[in-house]
């Protein structure tokens, strides 16, 4: 199995000249923790992340470093920090050592690169562009297809039905695509992710069952908390 028959497709980014603004609004919109850093042509230049921005709160709100530490860590070191800290542009605050696959990467691969990097996400890109998103979560939904100790292979039958999968789900009223992950095996399909109700759920089964070539439709989704939406 390959990154491209579990990874997240629907991905939110961020423009490289964006606000800090921008990418804190994108992410409480969309329920989601980071955001590809993507250039004017849509190469992936970066990643920002909760951790980026919570570093800037943690950092604001604690004491500042003694004199003799700022001279001792180099005027460099102490100029990159007050950026990051004071910046309001998210090129100045992303991570860009960003650690990304290609589509035919093997799954067992990402997770040694989850594993190693300890980072929860790696983004899946093509000649440079972001494709997707394969995230702990990708990962544990394909784990949950284990067939005798082994990922099923899916066939080119699959993939394409996917493709037309992910489709349906965007005509689907008010379903958030990117919170939603489905796998296919012998057109048989599985899918998780999030619904604001019960007749979203429905909706999101019905959608999956009309694409022809479903042979079989499981659904698990949960609910949002109610502080997700600001309630």
């Amino acid at each position: 199995m390959l990154a491209k028959d579990i990874m997240t497709t629907s991905v939110i980014s961020v423009p490289l000249e964006g606000q800090i603004e921008d990418a804190v609004r994108l992410m409480l919109d969309h329920n989601i923790s980071a955001l590809p850093v993507v250039d004017a042509e849509g190469d992936l230049k970066g990643l920002v992340s909760e951790g980026d921005l919570m570093r800037r709160v943690r950092e604001t709100d604690g004491p500042r470093r003694s004199w003799w530490l700022e001279v001792l860590g180099g005027a460099s070191e102490s100029a990159q920090d007050f950026v990051k800290l004071k910046s309001h542009r998210v090129e100045d605050v992303m991570t860009r050592d960003v650690v990304s696959v290609e589509e035919d990467t093997n799954v067992a691969e990402i997770a040694r690169l989850l594993e190693k990097h300890r980072i929860k996400r790696v983004p899946v890109v093509r000649s440079d562009k972001v494709v997707g998103i394969v995230s702990r979560a990708n990962l544990l939904h394909a784990l949950s297809a284990l067939q005798d100790g082994a990922l099923p292979e899916p066939s080119e039958d699959d993939r394409v039905l996917r493709a037309k999968i992910e489709e349906a789900l965007k005509e689907v009223p008010g379903a958030a695509v990117n919170l939603i992950n489905y796998t296919v095996d012998k057109g048989n399909v599985a899918v998780w992710g999030v619904a604001d109700s019960d007749f979203e759920e429905n909706a999101i089964r019905v959608a999956v069952e009309n694409v022809p070539g479903v042979r079989m439709v499981e659904v698990h989704m949960g609910r949002l908390p109610a502080w997700a939406y600001g309630i």
